[in-house]
This record gives C-alpha cells, sequence and structure tokens, in this order.
C-alpha cells in the first residue's frame, strides 16, 4: 500500500519511527516532511500528506503533531478525506470498520511510544465493514459537495 506520511517539528521523532515500521511491512512510503524538530507550521504538512491521498496519490495518510488535533482538522477540511485522530486501539479499529477513514492522526504527547505503533499497525489491517455505515458516509459526501 502507499502511504503518505506527515509530521510537524513536535511529531517528527514519531513520524520517523512510523516511517520505519511502514517500509519494513513492505508498504511504500511518501514522506512529506517535516525533517527535523526546529518549529514549523502543523498545516504546510497536514494538508500536503490530505491532498495526496484525495488526489489518489496515497491510498493512505497518517499525520503527527503533539495532540493530533490539529491534524486532524486539517485532513477533514479536505473533500474526500477522513481523518480520524486515535488513541486507542479500538479507535483505530472502529475508525476502519465504521468510517472507513483513509487518514490517520496522532498525539506524539498524548499516548506512550509503542501503543502508537500498535494503533497504526491495527488502522492498517482493519477493513471497512460497509453495510449501514456506508448509508452514513454517503450523506458526509453530500454536505461535502453541497
Amino acid at each position: 500500500m502507499r502511504i503518505a506520511i506527515g509530521s510537524d517539528h513536535r511529531g517528527f521523532s514519531l513520524k520517523e519511527e512510523i516511517r520505519s515500521l511502514l517500509l519494513k511491512l513492505g508498504h511504500e512510503v511518501e514522506d512529506k516532511g517535516t525533517d527535523s524538530e526546529e518549529s514549523v507550521d502543523y498545516p504546510d504538512f497536514g494538508f500536503a500528506v490530505a491532498q495526496a491521498v484525495a488526489r489518489g496519490e496515497a491510498e493512505r495518510g497518517i499525520l503527527i503533531c503533539a495532540t493530533g488535533i490539529g491534524m486532524s482538522i486539517v485532513g477533514n477540511k479536505v473533500k474526500g478525506v477522513r481523518a480520524a485522530l486515535c488513541t486507542s486501539e479500538r479507535m483505530a479499529e472502529l475508525s476502519r470498520a465504521h468510517n472507513n477513514s483513509n487518514l490517520l492522526t496522532l498525539g506524539a504527547g498524548n499516548i506512550p511510544f509503542d501503543l502508537s505503533l500498535r494503533i497504526v499497525e491495527i488502522w492498517l489491517h482493519s477493513r471497512f465493514e460497509g453495510g449501514r455505515h456506508e448509508r452514513r458516509l454517503g450523506k458526509i459526501e453530500e454536505y461535502e459537495n453541497k
């Protein structure tokens, strides 16, 4: 799977570890930055990843900042992106199963490092259930298109 990844300075270290994990798992990774812990504006990197997902250049995206909230807001501003801020394994699973999330956001300062890696793996391997959830996503798309 092709995955776009990005972070701000607070998420840089975790982004680097997740990128390594993704490569180890056999995924193709498009790193949209940042490239250091020097202070940056998170929307620049968030929009780059979200747009890659929306345009089909990446099947999924992962964004990391201090809390994950800002990146989640950015991701959900891009038509066709369903960003989900996940802080537990169960949230990661349900964000895919019920909401078909295509962009995972994480807060590097909110959850333990090893849990973040488990969340990524669960999110990658969880499948969308469809059914009643498909109808609900269709309603979201209707609002998006207005």
